[in-house]
């Protein structure tokens, strides 16, 4: 098997610091990607990803952007264009939560993660469409299973993951005359800060305990799944839902 699927490529992944976000963008440097990685605010922990991919033989820069702002989307993937001047993959990993009953969900708690989690990928990806090269490229959307069955106590964040099944299906309709794929992949309960503040809540914890395979699934994980997505071992895949969760839903 490859041991470097993605060299030779170029990816653009949103968030890329902590969490699935921070083993993204390691692995698919590991993987051979050069990688240009955004942020919101921890430009000490983007510099220290970048170091590292660096180190494991990739080039990687990082800028920080606002993915619901378009005139900050766009200006930075100008600037990504001065850096690689093409663009292979697209992870539309961004996302922010806010842990809450439906019945005490604020208008701008749900304003802010539809804007970050939903609207950040249909900027991102619209922008990204005149940068992919003649020969197209992969677009990756980080969902989530939320978005499939209703998160307990994330309605917000729960409809912002089902919009983004639905936009990616969309981006695979109208990206495939360019050989533009979009693939979702829904990752289940996965070791992170956001899991550890939803393992506070006793439905998640319910939730957790009916994972088949007994265990929370680790950042690594999905990054291997966006891997061979943006990999040409998966070239006849897209307007899928890939689902990363060890049998939590099915």
């Amino acid at each position: 098997m490859n041991s470097k699927p993605l060299l030779n490529k170029v990816a653009f992944i949103t968030g890329g610091t902590r969490g699935i976000g921070r083993a993204l963008s390691l692995k698919l440097g590991l993987a051979g990607a050069d990688i240009f990685l955004t942020y919101r605010k921890e430009s000490s922990m983007a510099e220290e990803v970048v170091d590292l991919i660096q180190k494991n033989g990739s080039k990687a820069f990082a800028e920080k952007m606002e993915v619901s702002d378009r005139d900050s989307v766009q200006s930075t993937f100008n600037r990504f264009k001065d850096k690689f001047g093409k663009l292979d993959i697209l992870v539309n990993n961004a996302g922010i939560n806010k842990p809450t009953d439906f019945d005490k969900i604020e208008d701008d708690d749900w304003d802010e993660i539809l804007n970050v989690n939903l609207k950040g990928p249909f900027l991102c990806s619209q922008i990204a469409l005149n940068f992919f090269s003649k020969q197209g490229g992969s677009i990756i959307n980080i969902g989530s299973v939320s978005g499939q069955y209703g998160g307990p106590r994330t309605a917000h964040y729960a409809a912002s993951k089902a919009g983004l099944i639905s936009l990616g299906q969309v981006i695979a309709r109208f990206g495939a005359s360019r050989n533009i794929r979009c693939n979702t992949i829904a990752a289940g309960l996965i070791e992170s800060e956001m899991a550890a503040g939803g393992m506070k809540s006793p439905a998640v914890k319910k939730a957790a305990e009916s994972i088949p395979l007994l265990r929370m699934g680790t950042p690594d994980e999905v990054a291997s799944a966006a891997i061979f997505l943006g990999s040409d071992q998966s070239t006849y895949i897209t307007a899928q839902t890939i689902n990363v969760n060890g049998g939590l839903y099915f």
